[in-house]
């Protein structure tokens, strides 16, 4: 069997699976797909062959990766570690501030985190990310000033802050040493 007909023939099995685990009956799943229960049932039973169309529209209606259902791939145990010493860090962004990247390079532009420590009066001030982007702020230690377009707030140790980072915006440490862990969404 070649691997493009393995790969098909592990489709009926992996939907009817995917439903199953969701607890949803054969209408169920017509409903929400918008696709037959017949032609639902044909597909599990390898009688039909869906059309990339039909199988999105499965695929959406039972929560389940597209690419994940047709992957032959066993799963595999596995930590990814970045070691601290192999952090990427950078003094020069900013203002008495230093980042430290703890994400992984193939995540840059999507969601991206940071370690970020200000020294007092310190200060990463950025342009606006893509539109849609936000950032998810937790202040670690001290207190900082955040600012996004207009709006201001302070916050202390163990305070979290969600803004939009589509517009100008800027972290600040006007009183003493703070360091706060930043996690970037990208739309």
């Amino acid at each position: 069997m070649s691997s493009d007909s393995h790969i098909l023939g592990l489709l009926p099995a992996r939907l009817k699976q995917a439903r199953q685990k969701q607890g949803l009956s054969l209408d169920a799943v017509a409903k929400l797909s918008g696709v037959s229960r017949s032609m639902v049932s044909q597909i599990e039973r390898g009688e039909s062959s869906p059309t990339i169309a039909t199988l999105w529209n499965l695929t959406k209606a039972l929560q389940v990766d597209f690419a994940g259902l047709l992957d032959d791939s066993e799963p595999v145990d596995k930590i990814a570690v970045i070691r601290n010493s192999d952090v990427p860090s950078f003094d020069n962004m900013g203002q008495g501030c230093l980042i430290r990247i703890l994400s992984p390079p193939e995540e840059a532009g999507g969601h991206e985190v940071y370690d970020i420590r200000l020294e007092p009066g310190g200060a990463l001030t950025s342009q606006p990310h893509a539109r849609g982007a936000t950032e998810q702020l937790t202040v670690l230690d001290g207190t900082v000033k955040v600012t996004s377009g207009t709006a201001v707030t302070t916050l202390s140790e163990g305070d979290t802050a969600q803004y939009a980072a589509d517009l100008p915006h800027a972290i600040q440490s006007p009183d003493g040493p703070a360091r706060v862990f930043l996690i970037v969404k990208n739309a």
